[in-house]
């Protein structure tokens, strides 16, 4: 049976807390997918073996927060040490927040109304947590600043990218907006600085098959039919190669790995410049992080017809690449 989308699934049991949203952690359906996370559902009798098998390294605090009745299944009702392991079941709880090293650049936002909020995300700050990114994130810090616990990411950008991030603030218009980005309905409009100009005449248009393999840092390029189309200018001016790109799909890392596979790599990028960073994170991250040398990509523009009052939108970014 198909996942149902983000949009359509029930909402978590639990509250948005201090801007975080609580974990969701679905047991296996069956033997093989369980084997695919180290943990396979039928070898564990209760939730709470499951989850402590699955998470060995924080199988202390999960037993803790069992044992307080923080873990909760998806109606609420609190998890204990005895709670059968049911495949397919979903359980709660609230992750406890790593370390993080602050992003130090503010995130403004630019439009809010009733069923949106715009934000220009500063380069460096997750659009949502993930992994070892959690308050350091866009929606979290914009869920603490304006008190709005049901904001949502309409769409997201890459970590290292900066520019025009749209957040949908009523629950119920949240599914309209967000396909309008799965149906490549918005025009959106990038700005690089580039380490070097392009082997190819430009403007061009490129089409070529991405493909970006869980676990793996780096998207790449394969024989097949195109999935990504990405068109490309260039902008005149300053001492910098500098290109407007108009991405028409929306892969992974694609205006990233489509600008270095003519050899005008974004300035600054650890993963697909001229010399990779080979102690690069999976999520794009060079460690330590150097917030001197941001990514010199910006998402500059977003333009899209508003699915509620058919208005023509745009929103625009007002920060300027460091080399522009």
């Amino acid at each position: 049976m198909s996942r149902r989308p983000r949009s359509q699934r029930r909402r978590a049991p639990l509250p948005v807390r201090d801007g975080v949203g609580p974990s969701r952690v679905r047991i296996p359906r069956g033997i093989s997918e369980g084997a695919r996370d180290g943990s396979g559902a039928t070898a564990h009798p209760t939730v709470a073996a499951y989850l402590t098998a699955r998470f060995p390294a924080d199988a202390q605090r999960i037993a803790e927060k069992i044992a307080a009745g923080e873990v909760v299944d998806a109606d609420g009702a609190p998890i204990t040490a005895g709670t059968p392991c049911t495949p397919g079941a979903e359980v709660f709880y609230y992750r406890d927040p790593p370390r993080e090293e602050p992003v130090p650049f503010a995130l403004q936002v630019l439009h809010r109304d009733a069923r949106l909020l715009v934000a220009d995300k500063p380069h460096f700050l997750a659009s949502m947590p993930r992994g070892r990114h959690i308050a350091e994130t866009a929606l979290v810090r914009l869920r603490r600043s304006t008190g709005i616990d049901a904001l949502a990411p309409a769409h997201r950008l890459d970590r290292l990218t900066a520019g025009v991030l749209v957040f949908t603030v009523d629950p119920d218009a949240r599914r309209a907006y967000q396909e309008l980005f799965a149906a490549g309905a918005v025009r959106k409009t990038y700005e690089a600085v580039c380490s070097a100009p392009p082997s190819v005449a430009l403007p061009t248009v490129l089409r070529s098959r991405i493909v970006k393999e869980r676990g793996v840092h780096r998207a790449y390029e394969m024989p097949g039919a195109p999935n990504a189309e990405t068109a490309v200018e260039r902008v005149p001016g300053g001492e910098r190669f500098r290109v407007r790109v108009r991405p028409a799909t929306g892969k992974t890392h694609q205006i990233r790995v489509h600008l270095a596979s003519i050899g005008a790599p974004v300035m600054w990028d650890p993963l697909y410049g001229a010399d990779p960073n080979p102690g690069t994170a999976a999520d794009g991250d060079a460690v330590p992080q150097d917030f001197s040398c941001p990514l010199q990509l910006l998402a500059r523009s977003l333009e899209f017809t508003d699915p509620f009052t058919g208005a023509r939108r745009r929103f625009v970014s007002e920060r300027a690449l460091e080399l522009w």
